[in-house]
C-alpha cells in the first residue's frame, strides 16, 4: 500500500475504552470528554466532528490495527488518493 493514509474517529460511537491510544499515542489522544480523537502532525488534538489526521508510514499498521480491534468500530482510515477506507466499519 503506497498511498498516504488518513484516520478520523467518529465520536458518537467511541465507546472511549482507549485502545486506539495504546496502539498509537502519537495518532490518538483523549480529550476532557473521556473520547478518543486524532493529532495533527504536530501532536495539537483535531476536535471537529470532521476532522482528519494524516498517517505516518511508521505508524500504518497499527492505526490499521487500532481501527480493526476497536469495540467501538468508530475508527475509519482511508485512502488519500481516493478516499476509500481501508480499515474500519466500512471496510
Amino acid at each position: 500500500m503506497s498511498d498516504g493514509l488518513q484516520v478520523w474517529i467518529d465520536q458518537e460511537l467511541c465507546t472511549g475504552d482507549g485502545l486506539c491510544v495504546q496502539y498509537a499515542p502519537e495518532v490518538f489522544e483523549f480529550d476532557v470528554d473521556g473520547l478518543a480523537y486524532v493529532k495533527d502532525g504536530q501532536g495539537e488534538l483535531l476536535t471537529a466532528a470532521d476532522a482528519r489526521a494524516a498517517v505516518p508510514p511508521s505508524l500504518r499498521l497499527d492505526v490499521i490495527a487500532s481501527a480493526k480491534e476497536c469495540p467501538g468500530d468508530c475508527i475509519h482510515v482511508v485512502r488519500e488518493s481516493d478516499d476509500v477506507e481501508v480499515a474500519g466499519p466500512a471496510a
